[in-house]
């Protein structure tokens, strides 16, 4: 079986995740029936965040990776990928939670600007 393979496909979903997570709102602005995705969206990427939790992808791709005699990683995915590239020293509690903070406000202003724009601009 191709457990490097499968670990690989989960990863990429987990980027693609993260990156809806973040920036979905800009998707929302052009096609506003993708907030009843996005927003249950954003409240597990932040929950997972303000929780100090591993997102359950993350297991499962270290499951995956041992299963192909491949290297895992300790932490979360944020911590190990993003975090990893852009703040060498480790990701903190405090990190996780303005990542948690930075989730909800980029999306809140942009449901704001949605919500508030012209009503012929809406349409």
């Amino acid at each position: 079986m191709p457990y490097g393979l499968l670990a690989d496909a989960v990863l990429l979903a987990h980027a693609a995740f993260v990156a809806f997570v973040v920036l979905g709102g800009l998707l929302v602005l052009r096609w506003p029936r993708l907030a009843w995705i996005h927003l249950p969206v954003v409240a597990w990427g932040a929950g997972i965040e303000f929780a100090g939790a591993i997102c359950p992808l993350t297991p499962l791709e270290n499951h995956l990776r041992a299963l192909a005699h491949e290297q895992g990683y300790v932490g979360g995915f944020v911590e190990h990928y993003v975090f990893g590239l852009l703040y060498p020293e480790g990701l903190t509690r405090e990190m996780q939670i303005a990542l948690g903070v930075g989730v909800l406000a980029l999306n809140g202003a942009l449901y704001a600007w949605l919500w508030y724009r012209p009503r012929g601009a809406r349409d």
